[in-house]
C-alpha cells in the first residue's frame, strides 16, 4: 500500500494498493518494484510503501479484477 509520494502525483496514489514486483536488487537499495499507474513496473523509495499480506480470497479476487 502506498503511504506516502513526494512529486509523482502522476504516477501513484496515496492509500492504493499496488502489485510488487520481487527484485533483489532493488531491496537491496531501499527500493520496491510496483505496477504504478502507468501499467508499468518502476521503482520507488520502498519507504513509500507498507507491504501487507493479504487473506487468500482478498488475492483471488484482485487477480480475477485484473
Amino acid at each position: 500500500m502506498c503511504l506516502r509520494i513526494v512529486g509523482y502525483s502522476v504516477s501513484l496514489d496515496v492509500r492504493k494498493l499496488y502489485p510488487v514486483l520481487e527484485n533483489s536488487d532493488a531491496g537491496a537499495n531501499d527500493l520496491i518494484r510496483v505496477i504504478d499507474e502507468s501499467g508499468e513496473d518502476y521503482v520507488y523509495p520502498a519507504r513509500w510503501f507498507q507491504k501487507l499480506t493479504l487473506p487468500d480470497e482478498v488475492q483471488r479476487a484482485l487477480r480475477l479484477a485484473s
